[in-house]
């Protein structure tokens, strides 16, 4: 079942005042009928999740002065993707690209399945290409961890 989220207020459903650059605030998701409905609160107005809460975060508003990441465009992300299939020796970077994807929501993930070997298999559905693909969960070593977010940092952005 998929819902469609409002976005953040941007101002404190109690208070009424608008959240400032790098203010932290809270957020709360209730049913409401047959829909979600997020509820922002000031960090000192939140008062803890209701019992009847579908689910709740804290996080911060953006500084618009800050560092902020300009990822690739999702076409040149997915050339690269495409690129590492043919490399087997990066496959976990594969694997990485392959979340971000998901998460960037040009992929979509249809299911996660143990592959023929025992390893995990993810299938994930690109609209834009109107194709599945199979992507074997691999994992990458701690040692790997930093490399892969480097290196697709350096190509990506």
């Amino acid at each position: 079942m998929e819902y469609e989220l409002q976005h953040a207020a941007r101002c404190c459903s109690v208070t009424g005042r608008a959240f400032a650059p790098g203010e932290t605030y809270y957020s709360m998701l209730v049913e409401d009928g047959a829909e979600l409905k997020r509820i922002d609160f000031a960090a000192d107005a939140w008062p803890g999740p209701a019992a009847a809460a579908v689910g709740w975060w804290k996080t911060q508003v953006p500084d618009r002065n800050s560092n902020k990441r300009h990822w690739a465009p999702n076409d040149v992300m997915l050339d690269f993707w495409d690129g590492l299939a043919e490399q087997p020796d990066r496959q976990d970077m594969r694997y990485v690209l392959t979340l971000l994807l998901v998460r960037r929501r040009v992929f979509r993930l249809e299911e996660e399945e143990g592959g023929n070997r025992g390893g995990e298999v993810l299938s994930v559905y690109c609209p834009r290409r109107d194709a599945t693909y199979q992507v074997p969960a691999m994992v990458p070593e701690a040692s790997r961890i930093a490399a892969i977010q480097e290196e697709l940092a350096a190509l990506l952005e």
